[in-house]
């Protein structure tokens, strides 16, 4: 299957990059080497990939509209999977207007160069941040999710409902798939387990915004890669997905599983709640199970020992950027 999977270059897009050509898919990757982090990191994480003669990389915006109408006009694609967005719970207050633009209208026109070229399929990432501060626990599909609690939300939220609306108009399928904070090897340096490895292992203090009570429910990169993969096998219609743990831990329980791995006690800058953020995730997963097969495998005490040896060898060899 010849793929165009976008924000390729990213920490979920690199890793799944790799898992389909090993499946023995064409990808067609479009990024454009965002400077939200480092794009040397971005660069580094297809290095790998670009050595295969069926992987081709394109630096571009999906805002682009011709550059993406090009894409689809030359290499007839059969699917596409849509990661690149502006990402940052955080970040999205101070711009919201950059949000909506990337995440929106970006997702918009990959749906009209989709409709223009009689592509019928779609794999897109969502987040599970469109469900707010909901009271009922575990998040289920079907919970309204009509109150997002920061700017990238709503987008994430309005680029399904776009998604729905070119499914009901031209028969696309499309799953949207909200993802619960993925973690794992090339995750973004900002991110929280990163920021709070790397200050440990060097002594500086590690900022937890709150008590420590909020709750997320971390998800290994490798199990949302194969809730993708999983995803695309089985699209039919247009459907709502929660990819996650289903296992959430407390921001100072994650902090303890990060100390036991680097070995290392951290020095606590406590400050206080930043706006936008939700007090806990949860994903109820019977939804994913039932249709694609879903479940995830790797355990947080598990995927952070794996994220630190990770880090450490990168680290070893002056990879790993502050």
């Amino acid at each position: 299957m010849t793929i165009l999977l976008t924000g390729g270059a990213g920490f979920i897009g690199s890793n799944l990059g790799q898992q389909l050509l090993a499946e023995g898919h064409q990808v067609v990757c479009l990024d454009n080497l965002d400077t939200y982090y480092d794009p040397d990191i971005k660069w580094s994480n297809v290095q790998t990939s670009l050595s295969n003669p069926a992987y081709q990389f394109h630096q571009g915006d999906i805002r682009d509209t011709e550059l993406v109408n090009t894409l689809f006009q030359t290499y007839g694609f059969e699917a596409v999977i849509h990661l690149a967005a502006r990402a940052g719970v955080r970040p999205s207050v101070q711009d919201p207007a950059l949000y909506y633009d990337v995440n929106v209208n970006g997702t918009l026109t990959l749906l009209q160069a989709m409709q223009r070229s009689g592509v019928q399929k779609m794999v897109y990432a969502s987040s599970s941040s469109v469900y707010g501060d909901s009271p009922r626990v575990p998040f289920a599909e079907n919970d309204t999710a009509d109150k997002p609690l920061s700017p990238y939300a709503a987008s994430k939220r309005a680029a399904e409902l776009l998604c729905h609306t070119f499914h009901h108009l031209y028969g696309f399928d499309i799953f949207c798939l909200r993802f619960f904070t993925v973690y794992g090897p090339h995750q973004r340096p900002e991110m929280a387990i990163s920021q709070f490895t790397d200050n440990i292992l060097n002594g500086k203090p590690i900022t937890v915004f709150g008590d420590g009570s909020t709750a997320r429910d971390y998800t290994y990169v490798t199990d949302i890669v194969n809730g993708i993969i999983q995803s695309l096998n089985n699209l039919q219609g247009y459907e709502v997905l929660n990819i996650g743990g289903s296992d959430p831990i407390s921001l100072a329980g994650l902090v303890q599983v990060i100390e036991r791995a680097v070995g290392q006690t951290a020095l606590i800058d406590r400050q206080p709640m930043q706006p936008g953020d939700v007090q806990q995730t949860y994903a109820s997963i019977e939804k994913a199970a039932q249709l694609i097969g879903y479940q995830p495998a790797v355990r947080i005490e598990d995927g952070i020992q794996r994220f630190v040896d990770w880090y450490l060898a990168k680290q070893n060899t002056g990879l790993v950027p502050h």
